[in-house]
């Protein structure tokens, strides 16, 4: 198998949920070798959020891939001295703990400066230093709420949490993308330097048009389900057979093929109150009636093959098993078997595809499964590994 480009990189992670292990999953799949340490009474709690892949949670499942366990007692100072001599011949230190938890452990940007120069230290927490709620515990759907995701998704009168955890998920990404940015600077012989993600921070970012439309327009943009509150007309319909299309423009040139070719409506695409987006997006109500009675009228296909020839966006709703039979997936060959304590599974390759390198896909660990083997390879012997076993130290 081709080297990956982070082979050599070693990554320490104090982890638990999904955004660190997202940052350090991520990593590892661009070959970084991933050193995840774990509580030995139960390890990262996410592990237990339910059992439903051979005993094992499905959170877990997904962003643990590929990692080593090493089942350390960190509160005690046994744990930290251990913890202390994996860093050694550590490149990054990936953490998301409780607020204030790294600064107790003697863990903080500076103490890791003067005892380990060089490391590259991350820390992804809920709110970041130096304001209000920087002493909060922060989750993916609490961060949601807070940062106004929560009001533009789902319906007016009825906000709802995006499905996927998009804070936890693009902190992790926004980490990663750090990471890869100081070892390439590292390379070129800059000084490191440590990196805070807040998950408040992320989802403000991600937030970005419609905190600039408010700003700018005094206006709040109320959530429309599945469609867009910024180009019109864009959302979902019902089929003649009982589907659901996707289907819209996002540009005038769009609208006017939309429907002079699909809806073969030319008095629509003629007519001055739809000229512009903006006269469509005021009179929404109006062309979601059109396409909506259009669409009733026409199976998916028929509609979607229509769409394809005007060069009209369109896509299908489709629900979990849809997606998992999905033809496109299996005729890209995105599926790979990994391994579990619970045994084979399929799992998604992750997205970038690289010229030449398979991403590794390897095991996902049980909770203390590699401690040995890797104390040993810092230089504990048998004994000590044994010595620290009987104390609770390791598991």
């Amino acid at each position: 198998m081709t080297r990956g480009p982070l082979t050599d990189v070693t990554v320490v992670a104090l982890e638990q949920a999904v955004s660190a292990p997202m940052c350090t999953r991520t990593l590892g799949d661009f070959g970084a070798r991933v050193i995840k340490v774990e509580n030995p009474r139960g390890g990262d709690f996410a592990r237990h959020y339910d059992d439903v892949v051979g005993g094992l949670a499905a959170h877990f499942v997904w962003v643990n891939r590929g990692k080593e366990s090493v089942a350390l007692d960190l509160k005690t100072d046994a744990g930290l001295a251990v913890l202390h001599r994996l860093l050694t011949r550590a490149d990054v230190l990936v953490s998301n703990l409780a607020p204030g938890t790294t600064s107790r452990l003697g863990l903080s940007p500076a103490d890791l400066e003067d005892e380990h120069p060089g490391l590259i230290a991350v820390e992804i927490d809920g709110y970041g230093p130096g304001g209000p709620l920087s002493h909060k515990r922060a989750y993916d759907l609490l961060v949601q709420a807070e940062s106004g995701a929560c009001a533009v998704t789902g319906h007016p009168g009825a906000p709802a949490k995006p499905g996927p955890p998009v804070a936890d998920v693009c902190s992790g990404l926004y980490a990663a993308l750090s990471v890869l940015a100081l070892l390439h600077g590292k390379d070129r012989g800059r000084p490191t330097a440590s990196v805070a993600v807040s998950l408040f921070d992320t989802m403000t970012e991600l937030m970005g048009y419609p905190l600039t439309y408010t700003r700018h327009s005094g206006t709040e943009q109320q959530p429309l389900g599945m469609g867009s509150p910024a180009v019109a007309p864009y959302g979902a319909y019902g089929t003649a057979d009982g589907s659901t299309v996707i289907l819209g423009t996002t540009n005038n040139g769009e609208w006017q093929r939309l429907a002079r070719n699909v809806l073969e409506r030319p008095e629509l695409a003629d007519d001055d109150r739809f000229a512009t987006n903006a006269g469509r997006v005021a009179h929404r109500d109006v062309l979601d009636t059109e396409m909506a009675a259009w669409c009733a009228r026409y199976d998916l296909a028929e509609i979607q093959r229509r769409a394809d020839a005007a060069g009209i966006g369109n896509s299908r709703f489709n629900t979990q098993n849809d997606v998992l039979a999905h033809p496109h997936l299996a005729a890209r060959d995105r599926w790979r078997k990994i391994e579990t304590p619970g045994g084979p599974i399929p799992a998604l390759l992750p997205p970038p595809v690289i010229a030449g390198y398979e991403p590794p896909m390897g095991a996902v660990p049980d909770l203390g499964e590699h401690t040995e083997a890797v104390l040993s390879e810092v230089g504990f012997t048998a004994a000590e590994i044994k010595e620290l076993r009987d104390r609770g130290v390791v598991r």
